[in-house]
């Protein structure tokens, strides 16, 4: 389904690094000036150690310098987009991860709060560049709109590479003998993440948002490892892996089996995931697959919603829009908000 699905995801993705890089920065770590996310030379509110050592939050271990590509506008008040170049200690596999932080984290009241975050995934290779980071598609600002509307959480936003090539889809998982894309896209990332920002001990505040084939990663990554993401938010997904590295490792294709996934954590008393799922309605492909596997699948400790969007496609400005129609309100709701 993939291959069928390349060409408008591919036109997108290329779209949005025009944008990127016409409109307010560059995807180029080499550019732009260095961003520290916590500690005295960030532009975040000082922090100290939560007084209650039973506090959720969770202060940055080792913060890093990023590189800034970009600043989010609008709602979201010249926040900076900022990216690294990050080696991960559990899959040995190294990438680029981008990351945002919402105008919430920088405001002197919430110095000690951790916040909740979202892993965004792009669709198609998403390799060299995760599209979420465009102007166009203006991801980071409306979710800094939402929040000030009450209708969303305000998320921590890190966006890494999907695959280590342009080359093959690796379903976001450990295929034998291939770089351990599972690991890096669960562990190692959220990792990343915990190094440099105020963030929350529960798996409540953590879910994955992707598309396509990074849709696919986002619900198999749920499903997969339920201790540590609450909530998935698969757009126009595939539903079952089917790369061509899994080609004589049929076992552990199984095992990344969003449907086997499923079932095996109703069958053992969850913990619950909540699923939200987003299609256009224009997807004819991809929709009946999502309704099969909701009317199979979508109870117990799975809990799921479907949002379609009027009219809408394969695309990220779609799926954006499906945010805007209660997606993100129904997440949030279900999600730890910052605390302290």
């Amino acid at each position: 389904m993939r291959k069928s699905l390349f060409k408008p995801v591919v036109a997108l993705i290329a779209l949005t690094v025009l944008g990127a890089t016409a409109g307010c920065g560059t995807s180029d770590d080499s550019q732009g000036a260095p961003v520290r996310f916590s500690g005295p030379k960030s532009g975040a509110a000082m922090q100290t150690a939560p007084a209650n050592p039973n506090s959720l939050v969770q202060m940055p271990t080792h913060p890093i310098n990023f590189q800034e590509t970009s600043k989010v506008g609008g709602a979201g008040e010249n926040t900076p987009i900022a990216v690294t170049t990050y080696h991960g200690k559990k899959s040995g596999f190294t990438g680029k991860v981008w990351v945002w932080a919402p105008p919430e984290y920088y405001e002197k009241k919430n110095a000690n709060k951790g916040f909740p975050v979202m892993e965004a995934l792009p669709g198609a290779y998403g390799y060299p560049v995760n599209y979420w980071i465009g102007s166009d598609l203006k991801l980071e600002e409306s979710l800094a709109t939402w929040s000030k509307a009450g209708k969303s959480l305000p998320f921590i936003v890190v966006m890494p590479v999907l695959n280590p090539n342009d080359k093959q889809y690796y379903d976001g998982s450990d295929i034998p003998g291939q770089p351990k894309i599972g690991t890096w896209l669960s562990k190692d990332v959220p990792d990343l993440v915990r190094e440099n920002f105020r963030t929350l001990k529960t798996r409540n505040a953590w879910c994955i948002m992707g598309s396509s084939s990074g849709g696919f990663s986002a619900l198999k990554n749920v499903l997969q490892n339920p201790n540590d993401f609450k909530v998935a938010i698969p757009n126009g997904p595939d539903i079952v892996p089917d790369s061509p590295l899994w080609r004589g490792h049929l076992k552990e294709m199984r095992e990344n089996n969003p449907e086997v996934l499923a079932r095996r954590l109703n069958a053992r008393g969850g913990p619950d995931v909540y699923l939200a799922f987003q299609d256009g309605s224009k997807e004819y492909t991809v929709l009946p697959k999502v309704r099969k596997f909701l009317a199979k699948y979508g109870h117990g400790h799975v809990k799921t919603r479907l949002q379609i969007v009027p009219n809408g496609t394969h695309s990220g400005d779609t799926y954006v829009k499906g945010m805007s129609m209660g997606t993100m309100q129904w997440v949030s709701a279900h999600m730890q908000g910052p605390t302290g």
